[in-house]
């Protein structure tokens, strides 16, 4: 391809760029320089040398400004709800991820944590990586909107979020680590909410979250999660299943083997 080209695919970019717009197709991309397939691909390997773009999926491209060339790539969420929509994925950014825009940002995550109905491989782009959790009955976990400099991206509510660290454990470094964040997500938690929150997922979820949340200091937001387990447990659960609990103690308020020490860095 000639410079002239080039030259066309660098203006492409920045028409782009100056309608909002930090994300295309490589259809979009062909149509737009007029060229053959060979010849688009050709353009765009060039860009993504050069630093301009990078493709965080197959025939999805991001244009990268010069504020996060270091990064090789437009942090998380300012793209995954553009490749989400692509795909037509319902989606969700949870876990320690969600946790963040709640203002639990005790230990920032090493990855953007993205919650979908059916299994994914993560995905990376430039220094950015994505992994993907399944999350059964998606479209019924309570969500919320906030804004980034491209767009919105969708993040569990406080109470969901707090849900779902009890649901995946070893997704955010384990019970201590869940214990940790839900003590910082505590003045953001509506103790009816909670509740709502927890009808998404098995019960003994809300049976850990109410013992954790105690242990973390925030036992006043767990009463009427209190009565949710009294009413819907109908068996003892166990705090961590994948450990013994044949000497575990009994925690009756929340119908609980506790069968791991657990301690929330306060």
């Amino acid at each position: 391809m000639n410079s002239e080209n080039r030259l066309h695919a660098r203006d492409y970019l920045a028409r782009l760029a100056a309608s909002g717009r930090y994300h295309f197709g490589s259809a979009d991309a062909q149509k737009a320089l007029g060229v053959s397939p060979a010849a688009a691909k050709l353009a765009l390997h060039r860009l993504a040398k050069q630093g301009l773009i990078a493709s965080p999926a197959r025939g999805f491209y991001i244009i990268v400004p010069p504020e996060y060339r270091s990064l090789g790539s437009l942090p998380a969420d300012q793209f995954i709800p553009a490749l989400m929509q692509r795909l037509g994925l319902a989606y969700y950014a949870g876990l320690l991820s969600a946790a963040q825009y709640h203002g639990a940002a005790h230990h920032r995550p090493q990855e953007f944590q993205v919650m979908l109905a059916k299994s994914r491989r993560a995905l990376i782009s430039g220094a950015v990586r994505v992994a993907f959790i399944v999350r059964k009955d998606i479209s019924a976990i309570p969500v919320q909107s906030f804004n980034t400099p491209r767009g919105t991206v969708l993040v569990s509510t406080p109470e969901a979020t707090a849900v779902d660290l009890v649901g995946y454990p070893r997704h955010i470094g384990g019970l201590d680590q869940a214990a940790t964040v839900l003590g910082e997500l505590a003045e953001s938690l509506d103790a009816e909410k909670l509740v709502a929150a927890a009808q998404t997922a098995p019960v003994p979820w809300a049976q850990r979250l109410g013992y954790l949340l105690v242990k973390a200091g925030a036992g006043d937001r767990a009463e009427p999660l209190k009565s949710y387990v009294r009413q819907h447990a109908r068996q003892t659960a166990v705090l961590l299943p994948t450990a013994p609990h044949n000497d575990a103690i009994r925690d009756d308020d929340w119908k609980l083997l506790v069968n791991a020490e657990v301690e929330p860095e306060l």
